[in-house]
């Protein structure tokens, strides 16, 4: 089986030198489990037979009016997302679903890191869940946090960390959507106001928080709740926390201070986990987690989701605004997300506007499609930036942003993305690409292209990009002298 497959995989184990954890023999493995995992028919098992008897009914229940059971191929389902109203017709079998809630979960057949991951999650197993963009993780673990928590008691009982404002949003909508008011989601996301929220934690503890680091850690600290009876963490994009400055420590603190890794269940999941088998070895070494933490790792050899098309176009910087307002006029994607790269601190003393906002501008000039042209950037205040994110949901538009929309941005209608900065790192690349491809069936439907403008010195970046990827690129030609006045 799948799952049996990749709970025996070496890469489970740390092959770092000195490490506490004594390697699991076949044997003790496989004992280990069938003790653990929910044996299940891969190829025929929706997630209902997956999580029965272990997440609640109303987590679960169909509603018989609206929806004709679904017998596809999980390959097909690799990007369920059950956020929007979805009509699709496929061959001679329409599939329709009208989800106010999460009714419709018993009839889809989980994605492959769903297959593999809820077996362990549901156990309570401690994992750490490595899969590409738009595979199924966040689904995963919430049903995990359903699974576990007692809806009786008035306690903070589940966390998700999130890096930012609008992945906590999103979060936020699918816990709420799939808890139908049995429990209280509360929403701590940098920009609220503490004191209000303080008092509502206070009068009504919520079951589960969705939290950005240093929110959570401010209204620990101010003692508006404990943390003492936390029953699953997770720290969603766990990679980009550790690796941002700002966060680090405060994540930390909120992995050995304010609770216990023996107490609770803690779940990792993120699309990119650089030295994936030192992180595990990190994890128990300084009690992240438990000792028996496993490693979920859908797709190793390909972390790119393959059905995506990349190409890119050599030209000067000079050239790349023209360049990119010509691609937008052949291609007519459906939405796009357009990528720069942030002000520096040197740029920002000399005074000089950011390169989205010249960008936004440019296009909100020259450009003549039907698209809307939305500006997205961390410099702006919370405000601003909450009504970005709202008005870019179920409308078309043009998304220009730095990276703060490459991590867990979930916009599904985006079509194409564009770099007109080459992103700094493989890590930022692969996180870029997945904002598009993520509209279930998307592969059938339509072509998702990633394109990135390059100068001819950047060729070789890109180029190690796609080797560490393992990704197709195509050059581009373009009608340059069409692209530019004069």
């Amino acid at each position: 089986m799948a799952v049996a497959a990749a709970f025996l995989s070496s890469s489970l184990l740390p092959t770092t030198p000195g490490s506490h954890l004594t390697p699991f023999t076949l044997r003790s493995r496989l004992r280990l489990f069938t003790r653990r995992a929910v044996v299940v028919n891969a190829a025929a098992a929706t997630l209902r037979e997956v999580c029965s008897g272990r997440v609640p009914d109303h987590v679960l229940q169909r509603d018989h009016r609206n929806t004709r059971p679904l017998h596809y191929h999980s390959s097909i389902n690799a990007f369920l997302n059950i956020k929007e109203t979805l009509i699709f017709n496929l061959s001679r079998t329409q599939f329709r679903t009208q989800i106010p809630g999460a009714e419709e979960i018993g009839y889809v057949v989980p994605t492959e890191m769903q297959e593999q991951s809820l077996p362990l999650l549901l156990s309570g197993q401690d994992c750490i869940l490595h899969a590409q963009t738009g595979s199924g993780k966040t689904l995963a673990y919430l049903l995990s946090i359903f699974s576990t928590i007692d809806f009786s008691r008035s306690s903070v009982q589940a966390l998700v960390v999130v890096p930012t404002r609008e992945l906590g949003m999103q979060v936020t909508k699918v816990a709420r959507l799939l808890a139908a008011k049995a429990c209280t989601v509360m929403a701590l996301l940098d920009g609220g106001t503490l004191k209000r929220q303080k008092s509502w934690v206070k009068a009504e503890p919520p079951a589960i928080i969705v939290a950005t680091v240093a929110s959570l850690c401010q209204m620990v600290e101010r003692r508006a709740f404990s943390l003492q009876s936390m029953r699953v963490l997770v720290i969603d994009e766990v990679d980009f926390i550790f690796g941002s400055s700002k966060q680090v420590s405060s994540l930390r603190k909120i992995l050995t201070s304010y609770s216990a890794a023996s107490s609770r269940q803690t779940i990792f999941a993120s699309a990119s986990i650089p030295q994936h088998n030192r992180f595990l070895h990190d994890c128990v070494q300084h009690k992240w987690t438990k000792g028996d933490v496993v490693h979920v790792h859908v797709h190793p050899v390909q972390p790119m989701p393959s059905h995506l098309c990349h190409k890119y176009v050599i030209c000067t910087k000079k050239e790349r605004m023209h360049v990119l307002l010509s691609l937008l006029e052949r291609d007519a994607p459906k939405s796009a997300i357009i990528f720069v790269a942030g002000q520096s601190e040197r740029s920002k003393k000399a005074g000089n506007p950011p390169s989205t906002m010249v960008v936004s501008d440019f296009l909100r000039n020259e450009y003549k499609g039907s698209l809307d042209v939305m500006l997205l950037e961390e410099d702006m205040n919370f405000n601003a930036r909450a009504a970005s994110f709202s008005e870019v949901k179920g409308r078309g538009f043009l998304l220009v942003s730095t990276d703060i929309a490459s991590r867990g941005f979930d916009l599904p209608q985006t079509s194409h993305v564009y770099n007109l900065d080459l992103p700094k790192t493989a890590t930022d690349y692969l996180h870029r690409a997945g904002r598009t491809g993520r509209q279930p069936f998307s592969r059938l439907e339509l072509e998702c292209c990633v394109t990135t403008l390059i100068t001819e010195e950047e060729h070789f970046v890109l180029r190690r990009f796609q080797n560490e990827l393992k990704f197709h690129t195509q050059e581009e030609e373009l009608p340059l002298m069409n692209c530019f006045p004069g």
